[in-house]
């Protein structure tokens, strides 16, 4: 009768595209305004999600989508960071 199992899907702040959770990076604000990457996807606090292809990510930094989606600065380490994991997994 059930049709399964009900997949979360998010939207990439990068493209715009909603895919499954689990295919997306998720960089995560917490509750004292600290901002993280989580690739985990489980720590509590706000979620911005990114596709893990770095031209999601120049499409993201181009058009501030996670500033956007947090309304605060993100720090320039953080974008550090996802461009290196980017880098590494492509």
């Amino acid at each position: 009768m059930s049709a399964g199992k009900k997949i979360p899907l998010r939207r990439c702040t990068g493209c715009g595209e909603m895919k499954p959770k689990k295919e997306l990076v998720r960089i995560l604000k917490t509750e004292n305004g600290e901002i993280t990457v989580d690739f985990t996807g489980r720590k509590n606090g706000r979620g911005a999600y990114l596709c893990p292809s770095l031209e999601c990510f120049e499409k993201a930094v181009k058009t501030k989508g996670i500033e956007k989606s947090f309304k605060t600065p993100v720090p320039q380490e953080i974008y550090e960071e996802l461009k290196k994991s980017f880098e590494l997994s492509s």
